[in-house]
């Protein structure tokens, strides 16, 4: 089990906001894109309803939430100023839309990555940077949608911290896999 932790502090508002944004893509995957067609395709020019459409969100989210696995890093202070950005556009929403300021929700202890992990967020990392160019906008979009999904979510109590302590575990165990068994070839 990861011993280690940051904490990271969600408002009411920017946890709003990441709801809505989730929301919002899944609606558009259900219907089948912007159009609202009848299963005509999404933005990417996939059927609605097809599991491969989701897959940028979903990646994207896995991303954003290692994200906030690495609070020292180029990584965890981008998702800190993403965070930050949710939450403050979230409140002048919510204050805005409900005459009511938002709240903080939680100041959660997030799992945070450890030394194998840390390969496994630097292999995607440098990964995405070099293929940038030949990947599409509407994916590139979908992708950083889910980013900020992924860092508003999963700094919670509930099932996204869940889900959001599975996914830097799994970092790890692949990191620690890749090292023990790819690299020092030992099978465990």
């Amino acid at each position: 089990m990861n011993t280690g932790y940051t904490t990271a502090t969600i408002s009411t508002a920017g946890f709003a906001l990441g709801l809505a944004l989730l929301g919002t893509e899944l609606w558009r995957w259900h219907k089948g894109g912007r159009s609202g067609g009848k299963g005509k395709g999404d933005d990417s020019g996939g059927a609605a309803r097809d599991p491969k459409a989701l897959v940028p969100l979903l990646f994207g989210i896995v991303c954003g939430i290692l994200m906030i696995a690495c609070p020292a890093g180029l990584l965890g202070t981008l998702a800190s100023f993403l965070r930050w950005g949710g939450n403050s556009v979230g409140d002048v929403a919510m204050k805005w839309l409900t005459g009511t300021p938002s709240q903080t929700l939680g100041t959660a202890a997030t799992p945070r990555i450890d030394g194998y992990g840390a390969i496994v967020v630097a292999a995607v990392t440098v990964s995405l940077f070099l293929l940038r160019k030949s990947i599409a906008k509407a994916v590139k979009g979908k992708w950083w949608k889910g980013v900020l999904v992924g860092v508003l979510l999963c700094v919670s109590t509930g099932t996204a911290a869940v889900i959001a302590e599975q996914i830097v575990e799994g970092a790890n165990g692949i990191g620690a896999w890749a090292i023990n068994g790819i690299a020092k070839g030992e099978i465990v």
